[in-house]
């Protein structure tokens, strides 16, 4: 049974999510297709199709997939995979999930985006409840899969989990790698700094001044 959502059965740690959506969050896209190759440009696949969940496509291969079926489109920030908010609403619940303005459209990230360990900054009274990235106080995730991580039943907000445990419920993503690498540095410290460096940060050698011989006998040097 369908919810006002259209995709969605379920709600809150029950969610049972779309079929497309791990699909749509462990593709890789902006590559070449591999059908169009002589296209350039229009070859370049940066469609979705949440019907027929086979991969990404290009503008070409989206000719063969007219509505009813229904298409999206990727984008990118900053190497980063990003979808528009008004495509993304129509299919799914994207309530608490951090939204950003770019070229004067409201997009929200795909997946986690790898960041250094390091302690929450002071001050920050808010962060994604997954990877714990900071965020303005009126959302809990940084990421569509930051926020199907947070919404199953197995996961403890207590916990950090990255974007690579969504694996666990068929899901994946390209920075998973990263993130892996990232749990098990849980602490570090800056690397040692050059030895010229070092040495500008010693005091100057003070100079010896003459002895005198004081009147007891022992001997104290003028500074």
């Amino acid at each position: 049974m369908m919810n006002s959502h259209g995709d969605e059965k379920g709600y809150g740690n029950n969610r049972e999510w779309p079929p497309w959506v791990g699909p749509l969050l462990r593709t890789s896209f902006f590559g070449q297709c591999k059908v169009h190759v002589a296209a350039a440009h229009k070859g370049e696949c940066n469609m979705f199709c949440l019907d027929c969940i086979n991969g990404p496509l290009c503008s070409i291969c989206l000719d063969s997939h007219k509505p009813p079926h229904r298409a999206i489109q990727i984008r990118r920030s900053s190497y980063h995979d990003v979808i528009r908010v008004c495509e993304i609403q129509k299919h799914m619940d994207i309530t608490g999930v951090q939204t950003y303005i770019i070229n004067s459209a409201k997009i929200v990230f795909l997946n986690q985006r790898p960041q250094q360990p390091r302690p929450p900054a002071k001050g920050v009274n808010n962060a994604c409840h997954v990877c714990h990235r900071t965020l303005l106080d009126s959302f809990n995730f940084c990421s569509l899969g930051c926020k199907i991580a947070g919404t199953t039943k197995d996961f403890h907000k207590e916990e950090i989990i990255r974007t690579d445990n969504i694996s666990g419920f068929g899901f994946d993503s390209d920075e998973s790698v990263h993130s892996k690498h990232s749990k098990n540095r849980s602490s570090f410290t800056p690397s040692t700094p050059p030895r010229t460096a070092m040495m500008n940060f010693r005091s100057p050698k003070r100079r010896k001044g003459v002895p005198h011989r004081a009147p007891t006998g022992a001997l104290f040097i003028e500074c």
